[in-house]
């Protein structure tokens, strides 16, 4: 494949419920992807077949050169995912949780590693306390530090920001800023136009099942992402009101 992450055709049904239709997808490396869509467009579930979590019931699903669901093992060991759920031990301090994880991916110099993942999210100071005594928000930023402790080639997020206060989400908003910079490559699903503007390289509208708009950061209309994001769903609309 051309791309780190190339998607054809998908489709996903739940029953006789088709949640994704003949979506594509590309992403290519180092760009940060803002997937957006309203309640119930499917956002989640296409991040999960992305991460090996769901199979896709058609279509192909390539990334880092491996294909879904069949080279799954392959696929995992280059994904770093955060979802609703942090995926951390709550009686285990934040060092112990990397450690843990840093052992399942047979992480190198997996102490200096740690060290460098901590300083990264800002936890280097609570990294002996145990993981349920964090707020929210600190367990978010470990939970980022979970997912690129062993430098995968993609970062998969789903809404992250959901839940945290203010202060969180500027500090989540500099952590991912920093991997960004480090030229990783993220796809981020999330319903908060105003921080994704700031963070993402391009912006991606999943709506009916399908990405029906793409549109590179540079690119936006005057009015800003807003304005692309409500001319996309109104798109949308008038195209299925056209073809009842």
């Amino acid at each position: 494949m051309s791309s780190l992450i190339e998607v054809r055709s998908l489709v996903k049904r739940f029953g006789a419920k088709i949640v994704l239709r003949q979506l594509n997808f590309h992403v290519e490396t180092g760009e940060f992807v803002a997937l957006l869509g309203p309640n119930g467009a499917g956002k989640t579930t296409f991040l999960r077949i992305l991460a090996s979590l769901a199979r896709p019931s058609l279509g192909e699903v390539w990334v880092a050169g491996f294909r879904l669901p069949q080279q799954a093992a392959h696929v995992r060991r280059r994904l770093g995912v955060v979802s609703h759920q942090p995926l951390l031990y709550g009686d285990l301090s934040a060092e112990e949780n990397l450690r843990f994880y840093g052992r399942m991916y047979a992480v190198k110099d997996l102490e200096a590693r740690i060290h460098e993942v901590l300083e990264l999210v800002g936890l280097v100071a609570r990294r002996r306390d145990l993981v349920r005594t964090f707020s929210r928000g600190m367990q978010q930023r470990l939970a980022i530090g979970r997912a690129i402790l062993h430098d995968p080639d993609v970062l998969l997020l789903d809404e992250p920001h959901t839940g945290l206060d203010q202060d969180a989400c500027d500090m989540l908003d500099g952590v991912l800023r920093q991997i960004a910079g480090q030229g990783r490559t993220v796809v981020m699903t999330s319903h908060d136009l105003a921080r994704v503007e700031d963070l993402a390289s391009r912006f991606d509208v999943l709506t009916g099942g399908r990405i029906t708009a793409s549109q590179p950061a540079d690119g936006l209309p005057r009015d800003g992402l807003l304005a692309f994001y409500r001319q996309a769903l109104e798109s949308q609309r008038s195209l299925q009101g056209a073809t009842r």
